[in-house]
């Protein structure tokens, strides 16, 4: 059976927020019976990005993540709610807002914090994937029709077609221990969830620093060889992906006429900027 997914790819979100002002531009003073109430204008953000700062200066990566309701397929506030929120055929979930009324212990069920409260209404409210608009023939809801990057996008596939589609561009669940089966992935997770050591590689050359194009660089770890690569015109290298809270990284520098260095990594607590690694 064919259901919607969502598929956000992290390092294409510039923050521009346009997804959460289109959310906010469909939902805010805007009854929608049989989907939603209206959303207050303020509090709550049904599209909510959120921003994380790696490494250290010069060589920083900033991510941006927008997180929504997953829309689970084993959806813990459906088990939770007693029939105040439900999942459709369309693998769309739906809080009821005459059985939800009330009922403020929903906003906890959910593992990823996408329930907000309204206390004016006495509410739980979240994203609804646009159902309303889909249900008239839309093809995407509001937030994945503003985004002007194309972070986000929508397809609706069947299971088989999405672990194709996962597979062949690297999808990932976010937060796959909640064992709720999500139907929201992203590519470029990484830029999010895991370190990244880099550094900048210089020679001396004619009496003068230069930067280290083309010298090769290994990462190890326990031993065992990692990955490799070479620094590029302005010296510069990176290792991203790497897990944290991780030890015996060690990285080997070397380059035709100016010897080897080693660098070990005690442990892997964040990203490092190694900084400036001179050969020779």
């Amino acid at each position: 059976m064919k259901n919607w997914r969502m598929i956000i790819d992290v390092a294409s979100c510039e923050d521009c927020n346009n997804c959460t002002l289109a959310c906010k531009d469909e939902h805010v003073d805007n009854e929608w019976p049989g989907y939603s109430v209206a959303q207050p204008r303020h509090g709550q953000r049904w599209m909510d990005v959120v921003r994380k700062e790696r490494g250290q200066f010069p060589l920083i990566d900033v991510a941006y993540l927008p997180t929504t309701c997953m829309h689970c397929a084993d959806a813990p506030c459906v088990a939770a709610s007693q029939g105040a929120i439900y999942r459709r055929k369309d693998g769309i979930v739906l809080i009821d807002p005459e059985k939800a009324k009330g009922r403020h212990e929903l906003v906890g069920t959910c593992p990823y914090g996408m329930i907000w409260w309204n206390e004016e209404r006495e509410l739980a409210q979240k994203c609804t994937f646009c159902a309303h608009l889909l249900d008239k023939g839309w093809k995407q809801p509001r937030c994945v029709q503003a985004c002007p990057t194309g972070a986000l996008r929508v397809e609706f596939v069947d299971d088989e077609e999405m672990e194709r589609i996962a597979a062949v561009e690297k999808l990932q669940p976010l937060h796959p221990e909640y064992g709720a089966r999500p139907s929201v992935y992203y590519a470029n997770l990484h830029r999010f969830d895991s370190c990244f050591i880099a550094g900048s590689v210089a020679i001396e050359k004619n009496q003068l620093i230069d930067c280290a194009s083309g010298a090769s660089v290994i990462l190890y770890r326990d031993g065992q060889k990692l990955a490799e690569t070479a620094t590029d015109a302005f010296g510069d290298f990176k290792f991203d992906g790497l897990q944290q809270n991780r030890t015996g990284y060690r990285v080997e520098i070397v380059m035709e006429g100016y010897g080897l260095r080693t660098l070990p990594l005690a442990r892997l607590d964040k990203s490092v900027n190694l900084g400036a690694i001179r050969l020779g």
